[in-house]
This record gives structure tokens, sequence and C-alpha cells, in this order.
């Protein structure tokens, strides 16, 4: 902010009243017209005398985030994808490459939504280890429900997954609970559409058109990456392969320009629709890594999110090897409709 030359130059009466306009402005937060009032100056002459303490060295602002945010690419990623919110984190320096999320995305992503919620909103959870992750560092939410968005990975581990994650925040905001009590895939599409008639599932779908901010999680097609991918027979693994699967969220799948594929495997779940996912105002995804870094890629081309909480790995890659295109994230654009 300094153009090199030294307060040395003004004089000392000049001194003491930049100073003084100075101290009430930057550390003190009062107006410049309350500054005029007080020196009885006009507003004009403080801005002068301001602009001049900052051009000469009397006054120095310093711009300082947590050593674990990257301020520099977080804006960057905003500007690139036309993202709402991006917020990079630094990997660990002993960060293994084929590891999944950093677990330092939940904590700060639990952050972030305690900015994102306000009183009286929906908080909506899917499933997936970062934001069950994200959900175990909650420590600060404001009044709101929170609703379940996807069925569970596994019924008999739903204490330690998505619906733990429910009632954990919901404790945190001191609001509603609304889990889901059903696996996230079913054999057929019959037994979804049955199952998603059962009081306690069709109570919690009904607040999907309500939510107002959700947490969702990325997932490679791959081994360990994807809760989905893992869920299914090796043959339905490589078909849709064969489609182009290149994500997984909320168990829909995206190719690698955005598009959804393999709709009938969303028939068999229990989750969010899409077309409801979209129209929530504020979506954040989480994820990281080298492994995700595509998938990443592919869910922001969707046009289903708006946010995102990521690591530099994955953000050098975004914006490094991914060529400027579209900004779905800030259209809302739906890439099946181009």
């Amino acid at each position: 902010m300094s153009t090199g030359r030294t307060a040395a130059r003004m004089g000392p009466a000049e001194l003491v009243q930049a100073a003084a306009m100075a101290r009430r402005f930057y550390l003190e937060g009062k107006s410049k017209i309350q500054i005029a009032d007080e020196f009885g100056v006009s507003r004009f002459k403080v801005a002068r005398v301001l602009e001049t303490a900052l051009e000469r060295d009397l006054v120095r602002i310093e711009i300082r985030v947590p050593a674990e945010l990257d301020a520099e690419r977080s804006d960057a990623l905003r500007a690139r994808f036309g993202l709402r919110h991006a917020v990079v984190v630094e990997a660990p320096a002993d960060a293994v490459p084929d590891t999944r999320d950093p677990e330092n995305l939940g904590s700060v992503a639990a952050d972030l939504l305690a900015e994102l919620v306000t009183e009286g909103d929906v908080l909506g959870l899917a499933w997936g280890r970062s934001t069950i992750n994200m959900a175990q560092a909650l420590h600060r939410l404001p009044p709101c429900t929170v609703v379940q968005l996807t069925g569970v990975y596994d019924a008999g581990t739903a204490e330690r997954g998505s619906v733990e994650a429910v009632r954990r925040a919901a404790e945190v905001a001191g609001g509603e609970a609304h889990p889901i009590y059903a696996p996230m895939l079913l054999p057929d599409a019959a037994t979804a559409t049955a199952l998603r008639s059962q009081t306690g599932v069709a109570r919690a779908f009904e607040y999907f058109d309500k939510v107002t901010v959700a947490a969702v999680s990325i997932g490679s097609w791959e081994e360990g990456i994807s809760t989905v991918h893992d869920m299914l027979s090796e043959e339905e693994r490589e078909h849709y392969a064969s489609l182009g699967a290149a994500a997984e969220m909320s168990a829909h799948l995206f190719d690698a320009e955005g598009r959804r594929i393999g709709r009938d495997l969303g028939e068999r779940c229990i989750t969010v629709e899409a077309d409801r996912l979209r129209r929530i105002p504020e979506v954040v995804a989480i994820a990281g890594g080298a492994r995700k870094r595509e998938a990443v890629v592919a869910v922001l081309r969707s046009g289903l999110v708006t946010s995102l909480v990521t690591d530099t790995v994955a953000a050098d890659y975004l914006l490094d090897e991914v060529a400027p295109g579209p900004r779905p994230a800030l259209e809302r654009a739906d890439p099946d409709a181009r």
C-alpha cells in the first residue's frame, strides 16, 4: 500500500493530526463525517489526510487470514467458476496423494456453515464422509431445522453416519432434526418408491423444498472414493463407467462435462432429486485431494452447487489445468438443457 515516501516529510502538526484521524477511522471505526465534526474540518479534508497517511507509511494495512486458508487461491477459484463462496485450505505437508478428503476440510466447512446459516433456515445434509466430519466439527449454528437429504450407506451404521450427523447439527442449532432411517440404495425402483411413502421418510422429503442451505460431498467414480460405487456390483460399476461416470454426488452420477448420466440409478435411491437440489439457494460442496479433482470439476459444471470447500491440491488443478468456460455455479445452469 506504500509508495515508498516517508512520514518524515510531514510536519509535526500534520503527523499528529493524521495519526489521530487514522486511529479514529481504522481502529475506532468512526466515519469520515464524524471525524470531520470532531476536528472541525470538511470530510474531504479527512479523506485527503487518510490517503496521505497511507501514501507516506504513517498507516500500513496488512491483510491476514489464518495460515491454513489460502485467500489468493480462494478468490481466484470463486471468480473462475462463478462460485458464491470458495474456501481453499492448505493441504498438509505430509498429505498422501491418493488419500480421501483431508480431514481439516470438515472443520473449515463447519465454520463456513456457521456463517451461512441464519435463524429459521432449513439445513440439509447429504451422506458423505466429508459432511459427517463437518457435522462432528460443528460448535455453533443459529437456531434452524436440520433435514437429511439422502439415505444411509448402511442402515446398520446409521448411528455413526448421516443420521448422527443430522442429530449433531440439530443439537448444536437447538432445532428440529428430520433424519432418514433408510438405506440410500435399494434393489429396484419399486422398493425405493414404496420406502419413500413410509411416514418417516416421507416427512423428511416434505422438507426438501424448504431447504435453504445444503452441504454435500463429492465422490470420484472409483473404489473407496464413492459410496455409491462401493455399494454396486462389479457389473453395475462397469456399466456406469461405460456411460462416462466421472463423479457422484448424493447418488447422482455425472460425466466429465457435468451432465447427469445413469438416471435409472437415481430411481433406486433415497435421495434429494437433482432438480430440487438446484433450487436450494446455497449448496456447499466439500471435496479435495488429487483423487477427487476431476470429480470436483464435473460437479461444478453441473450447476448444482454454489460454493466449494477444497484444498490446495484440487484448487491448483482447477486453476491450472481446467480451461476457463461457462460459470454454471453462478447461473445454476443445467448442462443437459444446453
